[in-house]
C-alpha cells in the first residue's frame, strides 16, 4: 500500500467494475420489481417478500466475503480471484429473472424470483465486497482514498446512465410500435441481452486492469491458515464492535430505506404518478449527469477543506429533503401540469441537488470505511477492509431490497392495481402514491442523520492513527 498518489490507469481501472456493479444494481432496483408485479402480475407483497428473503441470504453473505477476501492466499492477492469469478453467475441471474418458464402460478412465479434474486445477490457480491476493499488496500492517503473513491463513483453511475439512456430512449419508448414499452414483457428481453454483455466486459477489465497492482498490496497475517468458520464470525464481531463502524452501519440502514423506497417507486412516479411519456422519463438521467459529475469534482475537494463527518451530515440532508421534493410539492397542487415539460423541469431541477449530494455522500461513506479501517487495525492489530468494505455492499443490495419490501407492502395497502393503465388510476390512489415516494420516504433519511451525525474520525484523528500505526508497524 502506498501513500502516493496513484496513476490515472490504476484509477480508471478500479472504478470500471464500479460500472458493472451500477448496471446489476440499476436492472434490479429499477426494473425487477415493475416486471414481476405490473408484467407478470405478481402481487406487490409478494414480490417483496421474495427480495426479504434474498436479503437474510445478503445479512449472511457479504461478511463472510469480506472475512474470505480478507484472509484468501492465491498468486493473484486476496481480491483478484473472486473479482475473476464473479461475472459468470451473475450474468446467468440476469438471465433465469427475467426469462422465468411459461405456465407458472403466482406462487411459481414467487418462487422463482426468491431463486434467481438470491444468485444475483450471492454473485455480485463476490466481486463488490472484494472490489470496494481492494479501493482502500490502493493507499492509505486520507484524501487519495477520496479520490480513488470518487472514480468509483463516477463510473458507478455511468452504468446507471448507460442503461438509463439505452432503456428509456430507445427500448421502451418505440419497442413493437409501442409508446410505454415499460408494461410489455417482449421489451425486456433486448435489455436483459444488453446488461448481461455489459457487466462482463466492466467487471472483467476491472479485474485485469489492475492485477499489475498486487504486488504492492498488503497481504494477510494468516498465510498458511485455512479460513475456518469460527474465524469468519470472529471478524465480523470484532467489525461491529467498532464505534465507529457500528454508527455508520446503522446509518447505512436507515439511508437505505430511504433510497431503496426512491428506486423502487421511480418507474410507478414517472408512469403514473406523473405520467410522464418514456422519452421524458429518459430526459430525467439528467438529474445524475449533473449530481454525479459534481460529486466527483468536488468531493476530495470538501473532504481537504472540511472534516468527512460534517460532508457526511450535511449531504444525507441534502438528499433526504430534494429527493422528495418534487413529489411533496406536486402533493401541494403547486407543480406543473402532468405529463409537462415543465413538469420535468423542476424534477430535474430538484433531482440533480439530490444527486450532488448522494454523490458526495456515497463517496464520504466509502472514503471514511477505509479510515475505519485503518483505526481497527490499531486498536487489534488486524487489517479488515474486507468486512468492512462487505458493510456498502449488504447497504447497496439493502437499499434495492428494503425499498422493494416498502414498496411491494405499500402498494398493496393504497390497493394500487397491477397491470395498471396510466390516466386510468383514481386520484386518490395517485394522493397515496405520492405519499410513499415524499413524506414517508423522507422519515429514513432523518432518522439516517442521527446516527451518521455520531462518525467521529476527522482528519486530525485520522492524522493521529496513522502516525501511531507507522510507529507500531516499524
Amino acid at each position: 500500500m502506498s501513500t502516493e498518489q496513484l496513476t490515472l490507469k490504476t484509477k480508471l481501472a478500479f472504478g470500471i467494475g464500479a460500472t458493472g456493479e451500477g448496471v446489476t444494481n440499476w436492472v434490479f432496483a429499477g426494473l425487477t420489481f415493475f416486471f414481476y408485479n405490473q408484467v407478470l402480475g405478481l402481487s406487490g407483497s409478494l414480490t417483496g417478500l421474495a427480495v426479504l428473503i434474498a436479503i437474510i441470504f445478503d445479512a449472511i453473505s457479504d461478511p463472510v466475503m469480506g472475512s474470505i477476501s480478507d484472509r484468501y492466499v492465491s498468486k493473484l492477492g486476496r481480491r483478484h480471484p473472486f473479482m475473476f469469478a464473479a461475472p459468470f453467475p451473475t450474468v446467468i441471474a440476469i438471465y433465469l429473472m427475467f426469462f422465468p418458464p411459461d405456465g407458472l402460478s403466482e406462487y411459481g412465479l414467487f418462487g422463482w424470483l426468491i431463486f434467481s434474486t438470491i444468485i444475483l445477490r450471492l454473485s455480485i457480491t463476490l466481486f463488490t465486497v472484494p472490489h470496494l476493499a481492494l479501493g482502500a488496500d490502493l493507499s492509505d492517503d486520507y484524501i487519495e482514498r477520496s479520490r480513488v473513491m470518487s472514480y468509483n463513483n463516477l463510473f458507478g453511475y455511468m452504468g446507471v446512465i448507460i442503461m438509463h439512456i439505452f432503456v428509456w430512449f430507445l427500448i421502451f419508448p418505440f419497442f413493437a410500435g409501442e409508446q410505454s414499452g415499460q408494461l410489455y414483457r417482449e421489451s425486456y428481453t433486448p435489455i436483459a441481452i444488453f446488461s448481461m454483455a455489459l457487466i462482463s466486459i466492466c467487471i472483467l477489465s476491472s479485474a485485469y486492469f489492475t492485477k499489475d497492482r498486487i504486488p504492492y498490496l498488503k497481504q494477510p497475517k494468516h498465510d498458511g491458515e485455512k479460513v475456518r468458520l469460527r474465524d469468519l464470525f470472529q471478524d465480523i464481531l470484532g467489525a461491529i464492535s467498532n464505534r465507529n463502524y457500528a454508527r455508520i452501519l446503522v446509518g447505512m440502514f436507515f439511508l437505505s430505506m430511504l433510497i431503496g423506497t426512491h428506486e423502487t417507486m421511480a418507474i410507478y412516479m414517472g408512469t403514473f404518478f406523473y405520467e410522464l411519456a418514456p422519452q421524458q422519463i429518459g430526459w430525467l438521467i439528467i438529474n445524475n449527469i449533473l449530481g454525479y459529475a459534481f460529486g466527483f469534482i468536488a468531493a476530495a475537494k470538501l473532504h481537504e477543506r472540511f472534516d468527512k463527518p460534517v460532508v457526511i451530515v450535511s449531504t444525507v440532508f441534502g438528499l433526504t429533503i430534494f429527493w422528495s421534493a418534487s413529489a411533496n410539492i406536486a402533493l401541494l397542487g403547486l407543480a406543473p401540469e402532468r405529463g409537462s415539460w415543465d413538469l420535468v423541469v423542476m424534477i430535474i431541477i430538484f433531482g440533480s441537488i439530490a444527486s450532488a449530494c448522494g454523490s458526495i455522500l456515497h463517496i464520504s461513506v466509502m472514503s471514511a470505511l477505509a479510515d475505519i479501517a485503518d483505526e481497527h487495525e490499531l486498536n487489534t492489530g488486524v487489517r479488515q477492509e474486507g468486512v468492512f468494505y462487505a458493510a456498502r455492499s449488504l447497504f447497496s443490495k439493502t437499499s434495492n431490497g428494503i425499498g422493494h419490501v416498502i414498496a411491494g407492502v405499500a402498494l398493496d395497502f393504497i390497493a394500487f392495481p397491477s397491470k395498471a393503465v396510466p390516466g386510468e388510476i383514481a386520484e386518490e390512489t395517485l394522493f397515496k402514491l405520492g405519499l410513499i415516494d415524499g413524506p414517508f420516504a423522507m422519515i429514513w433519511g432523518l432518522i439516517a442523520v442521527f446516527f451518521y451525525a455520531r462518525y467521529k474520525i476527522t482528519k486530525k484523528l485520522h492524522a493521529e492513527i496513522k502516525a501511531k500505526l507507522a510507529v507500531k508497524n516499524s
